[in-house]
């Protein structure tokens, strides 16, 4: 098995392996999203079972996919509100402007970190079953969705009982929702596949995520950095998504009027998705030989 492992490992390489936009052609996508719509059905019964099983055996089931992230949210608001004593920010109630980007993160780190496993934790489809395994890592990310739609009317909740008039503004945070999916399935592409044959990418992505929490915008303000850094700390693709929660919920700014991030944005966001195409597509062959 080690060396199969390592004759297959050999296909990461960034220079025996040509990562060629071309590799899916455009045929390819719209037949990948048609086939989404051809699975739904599938795809719909895996989320529930997934996020079934997340929770199975606990006494209060799925619902601590809803009280883990409200008890955060609530210590965080405790400990910076009330023992810190935050002030507001730009005239918004701290706990407002910390939901606003901190609910963004928790859905983009629970996706990426459950896709990363995506394949391995679903190994009996990749061998015995005829199913287009390229859906896998969306299973995770649907599952993830569900919570975060709930936290969404959560967060407007919160933002009428502080007493804000309802925007229209607000619905653009379908538009980043959408943009963090394709962000993620990208990267999910990528993670998922290569985690088969190097074991060590579930820690990386977790490592990731640790130092991103803190070093995204969520907590603090970008405008406490000198503005000559700030092109360093916007590379993170995240940053474009937090600052768009909070463009829609509190500075009702339109993604358009920052035409410089939303170009950055997709482009990176575009790149990962046909490099993770490409990614899992030369791949794919072998999950059935490690696995």
């Amino acid at each position: 098995m080690k060396s199969r492992v390592d004759k297959y490992s050999t296909e990461l390489s960034f220079l025996g392996y040509n990562y060629a936009i071309d590799g899916m052609e455009l045929d390819e996508v719209f037949e990948f999203f048609k086939s989404i719509f051809g699975n739904r059905q599938i795809l719909w019964s895996l989320t529930k079972s997934d996020f079934k099983q997340k929770y199975v055996g606990n006494f209060l089931g799925i619902l601590w996919a809803f009280i883990q992230p409200t008890a955060t949210i609530l210590i965080f608001w405790f400990v910076f509100q009330v023992g810190f004593k935050s002030q507001p920010v730009d005239n918004f109630p701290f706990i407002l402007w910390l939901i606003a980007g901190i609910l963004p993160w928790f859905f983009f780190a629970d996706a990426i970190s459950n896709a990363t496993n995506a394949i391995i934790a679903n190994s009996y489809l990749v061998k015995k079953i005829v199913f287009r395994v390229s859906l896998l890592p969306i299973i995770p990310i649907f599952s993830a969705l569900v919570v975060h739609l709930f936290f969404i009317f959560f967060m407007f909740g919160m933002f009428l009982f502080y007493g804000v008039t309802p925007s229209i503004y607000w619905l653009q945070i379908l538009y980043y929702l959408f943009a963090m999916v394709v962000l993620l399935l990208g990267l999910s592409w990528i993670t998922s596949s290569v985690v088969v044959f190097f074991k060590d990418m579930g820690q990386i992505v977790t490592m990731f995520i640790q130092f991103g929490f803190w070093l995204t915008p969520i907590f603090w303000s970008l405008k406490m950095v000198p503005e000559r850094y700030h092109w360093i700390i916007n590379l993170n693709p995240m940053v474009y998504v937090i600052e768009g929660y909070r463009d829609s919920m509190i500075y009702h700014h339109w993604f358009w009027e920052k035409g410089g991030m939303t170009l950055y944005f997709w482009s990176v966001a575009l790149v990962l998705f046909f490099l993770g195409s490409v990614t899992f597509k030369r791949l794919r062959p072998h999950f059935s030989d490690v696995l």
